[in-house]
C-alpha cells in the first residue's frame, strides 16, 4: 500500500503543477519556487510529517520535499546556534543534495555533448 500511496500522491502533486504550466502564465522556475515555499509552510505549520508518513517518497522527491528539508535544518540550527542559525542551517541539511546534483551534473556533461538552446 506504501507504493500505491507514493504513486498517487506523487502523481497529484505533478499533475497539479502541469495545470499551472498549462492554464497559467507562470514561468517553471516560479512554480518550482511555489513548492519549495509550500513545503516550508507545511513544514512550520506541521502538517509536513504526518503527509509524507502517508505518502513516502510521492511527498518526500518532488520539490515540496527540498522546502521541509531546508526548513527542517534551520529550525535545528536555530535552536542550536541561535539567530546565526538562519544563515547556515538550509547550506547544512542541502548540502548533501545539491552536491550530488552538481556531481552528477557534470559527471552527464561529460558522457553526453552538452548543446545550448537556440
Amino acid at each position: 500500500m506504501d507504493y500505491i500511496n507514493a504513486f498517487w500522491v506523487g502523481g497529484l502533486i505533478c499533475a497539479l503543477v502541469q495545470i499551472l504550466l498549462d492554464r497559467t502564465k507562470l514561468m517553471p522556475g516560479r512554480i518550482m519556487v511555489l513548492l519549495v515555499c509550500t513545503g516550508a509552510v507545511l513544514s512550520a505549520f506541521r502538517i509536513y510529517d504526518p503527509f509524507a508518513e502517508y505518502a513516502g517518497a510521492g511527498a518526500t522527491v518532488p520539490l515540496i520535499g527540498f522546502g521541509h528539508l531546508l526548513y527542517q535544518g534551520v529550525n535545528d540550527a536555530v535552536a542550536e546556534c541561535g539567530v546565526l542559525g538562519l544563515f547556515m542551517g538550509g547550506l547544512k541539511a542541502s548540502a548533501t543534495g545539491i552536491s550530488a546534483a552538481l556531481i552528477f551534473g557534470y559527471l552527464a556533461s561529460l558522457v553526453f555533448k552538452p548543446k545550448m538552446k537556440e
